[in-house]
């Protein structure tokens, strides 16, 4: 288990911590380690005991054991399993449930023997709960206890579903599960509505008696609640801080979840940079001098020698000399950031004493007009996260076209696509369908208050979104002819979790890329959205830049990442910020505005139950507030993008 030991243990963590670049390294190291103890028993000839987690997190840790069974021989003869948690109710054959998840990531895949693996039953009657949670207590100390437990973390900062509140002596029990985990879960549901409000849990008791524990946590998302649960006290309201008290537990983490640690977030605090292995580059200067303009409410070009000495950061001072020149530093690289003109100017109108186009690079400031491709994942997520700087780049006169890379049919509730149905049923105008069949729809939903699952009635629901972004790409003044609509195949997986990208996802994003060859793409950069569609999308993208890099266009081309409903940049990752006036954020809104099956009734909102013009809203004038304390210029709003040149997009980023 050496490949999971921290190498460096710091002094704000309350708990061990391996932080890997990537999950999947993560998840190989995690499978190398079971793989280990799976065999030490086989040669002892003694069984091992397995506690398993589900969820997305575990998914890489699953096939790595799949590949290990198939191409090394690890066998799972040996192998007994125990399932941390299972919805209630919710038959096992369900594509939701616990059971059918673990059937199709690994025990369809190995040789473990069926009566070997448990989960709890989703179906047990109501009156038989109690004991069938005592007899899965039973069942684990007759196995003798659990060797090696899988974790992972909910937003709640929950293990197992043992919610915050849960005390640390819980055993297996009946849970109801708290709004957030729900609104999480959705997605697999088609809806909160239909999601488990309950669920059985192995307790956090029968969890800490393992003997050894890996929790495993991926994503910006969880960086707050994986520092909670490891730099903050042991608390029942985050309920896998109590894994400080357990002597074998360790964080397996990915940069993006350490990335709200100390030793990650503000090192300067640890004390010196140069002891813990780390210099004071750009990037790290940059971020220190925005932490303490914020921490002591000054303008960058307002703070003192004293406000640096006070906050650890004496070395920023020694380096450059004194705190007027430190501030000129962090103050020029953030004004930097700031253009009204995200595509270049046009040569031929440039002025002497015009404002730069910054930050292009100097290779394409000269192209003009240049050929803009923006990615929206979603139907809307292009006009709710860049639709000012989107009107723009069209007003400026760039070839901007706009990819939609999912239907977004999934968004669509059966209560707005029945509406659409009584509308087509009473005009006669049914798009091809029968009467009689759009009549027989109507019924049903009037009758069970649900429509039938069935692609034809997935189309019509991906043709309402297509309409829908249609009008909004006009607001914004992108022609139809400018539109692509990718519909990639991976959306249209059974549940949430079963979604993966093909070689038809890749083949499709390269073919447009190749075809329009662009030389600014935007794409979405959220990885952390509740439905992982975004994180999708962006491998899709990656894989075909891939392919792509021997391209002529490819070379030249700058990619800009933007964060929509889920997400924002921090300061010191923005690379451009594309100010709005009061008239633009209008537009934008009327832009979102056009997406109405989004208003009013998002099928999937997350956590933030506001609409989404709400939030890009608050988003982008909070921003446009924070360049202003920082002492920058003023303005309504703004919307900020990270940039890449494709190949180090390929080369750094860690999907």
């Amino acid at each position: 288990m050496s490949n999971l030991v921290p190498l460096v243990r710091c002094s704000q963590e309350h708990v061990p911590v391996a932080v890997f670049a990537r999950s999947v390294d993560a998840s190989r190291a995690v499978a190398a380690e079971v793989a280990a103890l799976i065999r030490q028993r086989q040669r002892e000839q003694r069984p091992v005991v397995l506690g398993l987690a589900t969820g997305s997190t575990p998914i890489a840790f699953y096939a790595e054991l799949v590949r290990l069974h198939r191409e090394e021989k690890l066998s799972f003869a040996n192998v007994i399993t125990f399932n941390l948690d299972e919805y209630y109710p919710l038959p096992p054959d369900r594509p939701q449930s616990y059971r059918h998840f673990m059937q199709t990531q690994l025990f369809d895949h190995v040789d473990v023997v069926p009566a070997n693996t448990h989960v709890p039953s989703g179906l047990v009657p109501q009156a038989e709960i109690d004991a069938h949670c005592r007899a899965y207590e039973d069942q684990i100390r007759a196995a003798g206890g659990i060797d090696f437990q899988l974790l992972g973390i909910g937003r709640t900062g929950h293990i197992g579903f043992n919610e915050p509140g849960s005390p640390a002596h819980s055993r297996t029990r009946l849970v109801t599960l708290d709004p957030l985990t729900r609104r999480d879960a959705a997605g697999d549901f088609g809806g909160e509505e239909h999601t488990p409000r309950y669920a059985l849990t192995m307790g956090v008791r029968t969890i800490l008696e393992a003997r050894r524990v890996v929790l495993l946590a991926w994503g910006q998302h969880k960086a707050d609640v994986v520092r909670a649960a490891v730099e903050g006290a042991v608390s029942a309201q985050v309920t896998a801080s109590f894994l400080q008290e357990h002597d074998h537990a360790v964080y397996v983490l990915d940069q993006a979840a350490a990335g709200g640690l100390t030793r990650y977030r503000t090192p300067w605090r640890l004390g010196p940079l140069q002891d813990q292995g780390l210099g004071w580059d750009e990037k790290m200067t940059r971020r220190a001098i925005l932490w303490l303009s914020l921490q002591r409410r000054k303008a960058i070009l307002k703070l003192t020698d004293d406000d640096y000495n006070e906050a650890g950061l004496q070395d920023l001072l020694q380096i450059h000399g004194s705190a007027y020149e430190t501030n000129r530093t962090g103050f020029y690289q953030m004004q930097h950031t700031i253009t009204g003109w995200p595509g270049g100017r046009d040569p031929r109108r440039t002025q002497p004493g015009d404002a730069p186009a910054r930050p292009l690079r100097a290779s394409s400031a000269g192209v003009f007009p240049k050929r803009v491709l923006v990615l929206s994942p979603h139907p809307d997520d292009d006009v709710i996260a860049m639709g000012g700087t989107l009107c723009r780049l069209v007003e400026h006169g760039h070839d901007v076209h706009i990819a939609y890379q999912v239907s977004g049919s999934s968004a669509v509730s059966d209560e707005t696509l029945w509406r659409k149905l009584l509308f087509a049923r009473d005009t006669g105008l049914a798009a091809g369908t029968p009467l009689a069949q759009v009549d027989a729809w109507c019924r049903a939903y009037e009758a069970n208050g649900a429509l039938p699952a069935n692609p034809e009635l997935k189309q019509w629901k991906g043709l309402i979104r297509r309409h829908e972004a249609s009008a909004a790409a006009r607001v914004c003044g992108v022609a139809q002819a400018n539109l692509h609509f990718l519909d990639l195949p991976f959306y249209d997986a059974a549940t949430v979790k079963g979604r993966r990208i093909g070689s038809a996802d890749v083949e499709r994003m390269h073919a447009l890329l190749a075809d329009f060859r662009p030389h600014l793409i935007y794409a979405a950069g959220d990885l952390d959205d509740p439905h992982g569609t975004h994180r999708l999308c962006l491998h899709a993208l990656h894989q075909a830049l891939a392919r792509s890099t021997t391209e002529a266009w490819f070379a030249e081309a700058e990619l800009w990442l933007y964060r929509g409903a889920w997400a924002e940049w921090e300061l010191d990752e923005i690379d451009l910020a594309v100010p709005l006036s009061p008239q633009e954020v209008l537009r934008r809104r009327r832009a979102i505005f056009r997406h109405e099956t989004q208003k009013d009734q998002a099928v999937f909102p997350g956590d933030d139950r506001r609409e989404f013009w709400q939030r890009t809203e608050d988003r982008s004038h909070r921003l446009a507030e924070t360049y202003n304390a920082l002492g920058l210029a003023e303005y309504e709003a703004i919307e900020a993008f990270k940039r890449y040149a494709p190949d180090d997009f390929l080369r750094h980023v860690q999907l």
